[in-house]
């Protein structure tokens, strides 16, 4: 049972998932939090990928607090427990993007290890200091990736809880390593933790590392769009409205010490999802000189090791918690592409980096 007035701290809400969750808590904190939003303190590294402008919209809000930090800080994680009295947790903080895995695997097991580990040690230490009642309300939800299963094949069943970890990219090992760290916890320690594995998110505010801004950026400034092999890597896509609706009902009424698998059931080839955004950025805002968009394909050299399917059977997720996807990824591509478009002022810092410049203490 979560209390009704909720004092919270979210890791990682500069980010792409953290933000979007972090603004359903304070425009629906009933849905987001099963109850009132009385405090919310958002810790971000503030890495190349967070961006505090993300949530430019609340950062006046009396409720929020915004505090630059690693989740790997046991002192500077200790205090805003204790002083704000935090009685949920919602981790999103991790190191994410395969591509810079393979390039700098150390990183990512410094943060998604490491970090993750000491995060979660000083959590357990705080918990354990609050009166029972208190204790029997607490909950620590740590979100994951439906990465650490591994590929499937064309005709394999698609992932469940309990199928089998093979991650294979840094990226992937570090985060199943995060989900062990949690498992442990919760069997060791009896740490009310609940854990979330998700296949990929799309929609607005996702830094454009990611196949999908990334692709809507390059063709709008009129760059390549790079496609990896033969583009007929499969991914099961997730609007990221529907993710935070998925958290929201786990951290409300999940069963502790359960992974609950989050999937958006949209499962489209690489290559198809470049056709349809070309397609409907064709319609938009066509090209100046009549061309589609999809004249800037090219395809490059595969990733090492680049995973050929995901796909997330969500059916325990729905049987228990009710919760479904709301979104076809044809309406939430477009909704997605809509925003890039509207939000100029966003896509300009990002291109021109002028929120890392800013962060850094440049002009």
């Amino acid at each position: 049972m979560t209390p009704k007035k909720h004092r919270i701290l979210v890791t990682g809400g500069a980010g792409f998932i953290g933000s979007n969750f972090i603004r359903m808590c304070f425009e629906k904190p009933s849905l987001a939090l099963g109850g009132e939003l009385e405090h919310l303190v958002n810790l971000d590294k503030l890495t190349y990928a967070g961006n505090p402008h993300n949530l430019r919209d609340i950062e006046n809000d009396a409720r929020y607090q915004f505090v630059q930090g690693d989740l790997g800080d046991r002192d500077l994680v200790g205090k805003l427990l204790l002083e704000n009295q935090i009685n949920g947790v919602i981790n999103f903080a991790a190191e994410s993007h395969v591509d810079r895995s393979i390039d700098s695997p150390e990183p990512f097991f410094q943060t998604n290890v490491l970090g993750t580990q000491r995060f979660f040690h000083e959590n357990l230490a705080y918990y354990r200091q609050l009166p029972e009642n208190d204790q029997g309300n607490y909950r620590f939800l740590h979100v994951s990736t439906d990465e650490v299963y591994g590929s499937l094949g064309a005709e394999d069943p698609s992932f469940t809880e309990q199928t089998p970890y093979q991650p294979n990219s840094p990226y992937s090992a570090s985060k199943a390593a995060s989900d062990f760290i949690a498992r442990a916890y919760f069997h060791t320690y009896k740490f009310p933790v609940l854990v979330t594995n998700c296949s990929n998110n799309y929609g607005p505010y996702q830094f454009p590392e990611k196949l999908i801004p990334l692709m809507i950026l390059n063709a709008l400034t009129g760059k390549n769009l790079p496609i990896y092999g033969d583009g007929m890597n499969v991914r099961d896509w997730l609007f990221v409205e529907d993710h935070c609706e998925a958290i929201a009902q786990v951290f409300v009424k999940g069963r502790m010490g359960e992974t609950y698998n989050i999937g958006g059931l949209c499962e489209v080839p690489n290559i198809e999802v470049v056709d349809r955004l070309c397609q409907i950025l064709d319609r938009l805002q066509p090209r100046h000189d009549g061309k589609s968009y999809a004249s800037q394909k090219v395809f490059v050299t595969d990733r090492p090791g680049h995973d050929k399917r995901y796909s997330i059977n969500c059916d325990k997720i729905n049987q228990e918690l009710g919760w479904s996807p709301r979104h076809e990824f044809a309406s939430g591509l477009e909704e997605t592409i809509r925003w890039y478009l509207n939000h100029s002022e966003w896509t300009g810092d990002i291109l021109s980096n002028r929120y890392q410049l800013e962060r850094l203490g440049g002009n």
